[in-house]
């Protein structure tokens, strides 16, 4: 490890479970610059945007952060700003219009044949890009016995298929439970496959122990764990470790990306992002547009840059290497595709 780069180290050499890693997470903008060796000057407005929206950094990924750096892209997805509480045209507290396909607390129904459980409305960390920011979760928290209404709604309808694990972070709600509702799930002979989308194992890799291992495995659903990771930094050792440990168990694993000025709008930073998901084991499988939620407007990207981006990616990568680029649209049936009917677009 450089000397630049923060170590993470337990106390007293003990090693800490992801319960430990989780309350240790750094909630105060300052205290995080501070880590990082940053001017607190550096801030820039963090203050009124930590009351709109908490900081949330586990300690394992600060440790990737480069220190003295306010540019480090692991930084900037997570560091509040005073450009999140502009007013900016065309972007909402609900993006994607997910009021709409909500029937019952804990259930978002878009897309034929899925549908999208709300597990926990934690996560472990709050990325200020997050299209759910402003979700009302304290509508979509069932108790356990509410449950059962989401899971009648699964056996009432014979088109669905797969059940996709959600949140917030579906990987910060307790194993008992997580085995719980996937043994539910499992008797309802139309669902075929499990999705997992999480973070956690990203920013938290102990998440992935024993225990998560039991729960994944002791169904006869196929398990799909799509991770989110958007620069080639966030991958370390341990990152890698936590892969090979699900892929060893059978699960099959994803990525998704966000597209992110400057974090990872260039194309050698998302070349090295597909060929380190490789080396990990992780295939990519979509990068998207930014969803247009109100407070992320200074990620945004033109589209002119996406074609630019994806047109780089062909012509760099091997074609199992290039994500899928896409984009949601409120109301539409399926992921959008972007640009794809466009060769040699600008």
């Amino acid at each position: 490890m450089t000397a630049d780069i923060i170590p993470h180290t337990s106390i007293d050499g003990h090693q800490p479970c992801w319960q430990d890693e989780l309350a240790a997470t750094i909630r105060d903008p300052a205290v995080l610059l501070a880590r990082l060796e940053i001017a607190p000057a550096q801030l820039d407005g963090a203050a009124v945007a930590q009351q709109a929206w908490s900081i949330r950094a586990p300690l394992p990924y600060v440790a990737r952060m480069k220190k003295g750096d306010i540019n480090d892209p692991l930084l900037k997805q997570i560091l509040p700003l005073g450009a999140e509480m502009q007013s900016v045209p065309g972007f909402s507290n609900d993006p994607l219009a997910e009021e709409d396909a909500n029937p019952i607390p804990g259930v978002v129904h878009k897309y034929h044949g899925r549908v999208l459980f709300i597990i926990s409305p934690a996560c472990a960390i709050h990325c200020r890009y997050c299209f759910r920011r402003h979700f009302a979760y304290e509508d979509n928290t069932p108790g356990k016995g509410q449950w059962q209404a989401a899971l009648d709604y699964l056996r009432q309808d014979e088109s669905i298929s797969e059940v996709i694990y959600s949140g917030g972070d579906p990987l910060a709600a307790n194993d008992n439970f997580l085995l719980w509702i996937t043994q539910q799930i499992a008797t309802i002979p139309h669902i075929k496959r499990l999705r997992i989308h999480t973070r956690l194992p990203l920013v938290i890799p102990s998440r992935i122990d024993q225990s998560c291992l039991h729960w994944l495995t002791a169904t006869r659903l196929k398990v799909v764990m799509v991770w989110h990771i958007n620069h080639a930094n966030e991958i370390d050792q341990a990152v890698m470790a936590a892969a090979q440990k699900l892929k060893q168990h059978g699960i099959e694993l994803l990525n998704q990306s966000v597209l992110l000025k400057q974090v990872n709008d260039s194309v050698p930073t998302l070349v090295a992002l597909s060929e380190r998901l490789w080396d990990t084991g992780i295939l990519p499988y979509y990068i998207h547009r930014l969803d247009k939620v109100a407070g992320a407007a200074h990620f945004h990207i033109s589209d002119q840059k996406i074609r630019r981006l994806q047109q780089g990616l062909m012509e760099t990568l091997p074609g199992y290497l290039v994500p899928r680029f896409v984009c949601e649209q409120p109301g539409a049936r399926s992921k959008t595709a972007l640009f794809l009917s466009e060769p040699g677009a600008p």
